[in-house]
């Protein structure tokens, strides 16, 4: 693991995050043996608009029940879970934290998934997989963190099997700009990659992909923000959520995207490429 790669296992490891979501579902009354794929949502899809977003990206993605799928920076797990429980297919999960994988394959055990999810560790500019290996790459909210986005478009490209699909939600910066830190994925600038929405199109479509769908998601974002602060307010947050993996940063990160959102600094988009 490179510099970089541990910087990033650092800034999201958290040390008992199980220990977190154990006692979460506990304050609830909620039986872990009794879980359902819903009922982890709230935590586990670490990414903007949650499980909307990736119920609206699964649902352009085309996927079949045969599909071998590649999540890359799966965090713990959660639309890994959500394509295979809804689509029956088989997913491997791949994130650069360690403590995310660990808690990833256990929150599967917990709601019945451990056959048809999997995760382990590694860095997405240098993926442990075969060529051709895959029938579909996911990914969402991650090459934020990743500065070789040259490097992270050829290792998809080699581990899609032929007219293979790269499907992707992701944060883009508006003419270079950075957001208001910290962020979710950084703390400042540091750790923060983002790139231009258009940069990355031309990047994929050099590299031999072809767009099927690529739309701007942010003003829906920003309305999904705004609906969340809302609540916020009013009920205080979640006993499961964000939280559990952000600690007392939550807040101040959820702000600072949000804002930086409104104030056209970023932007959110849905992609879907084929391999050519």
């Amino acid at each position: 693991m490179d510099s970089r790669a541990a910087a990033i296992n650092e800034h999201y490891s958290v040390g008992d995050l199980l220990q977190r979501f154990e006692k979460a579902f506990q304050a609830v009354g909620k039986d872990r043996a009794h879980l359902q794929v819903d009922d982890l949502a709230p935590a586990d899809e670490y990414h903007v608009r949650g499980r909307q977003a990736t119920v609206e990206l699964a649902e352009l993605a085309g996927i079949e029940s045969h599909f071998k799928v590649l999540d890359i920076g799966c965090g713990l797990g959660g639309s890994a879970r959500f394509l295979a429980s809804q689509y029956g297919c088989h997913v491997t999960g791949l994130d650069v934290t360690a403590e995310y994988c660990a808690v990833a394959g256990e929150l599967s055990q917990w709601v019945g998934l451990g056959e048809r999810t999997s995760f382990r560790q590694g860095d997405a500019v240098d993926l442990p997989f075969a060529d051709g290996e895959f029938d579909l790459v996911w990914s969402e909210h991650v090459q934020m963190n990743i500065p070789d986005k040259s490097g992270f478009v050829a290792e998809i490209k080699r581990v899609l099997k032929p007219r293979g699909r790269f499907v992707f939600h992701d944060i883009f910066s508006i003419d270079g700009q950075q957001p208001h830190f910290p962020v979710p994925w950084s703390e400042g600038p540091d750790l923060s990659f983002l790139t231009m929405a258009d940069t990355t199109r031309a990047g994929l479509e050099s590299a031999g992909f072809e767009a099927t769908v690529w739309r701007d998601t942010s003003a829906t974002t920003i309305a999904w923000f705004e609906a969340v602060s809302a609540k916020l307010a009013k009920s205080g947050p979640p006993t499961v959520g964000l939280h559990l993996l952000m600690g007392e940063s939550t807040m101040p990160m959820l702000r600072n995207l949000g804002r930086s959102l409104v104030e056209k600094r970023i932007q959110a988009w849905q992609g879907v490429y084929d391999k050519s």
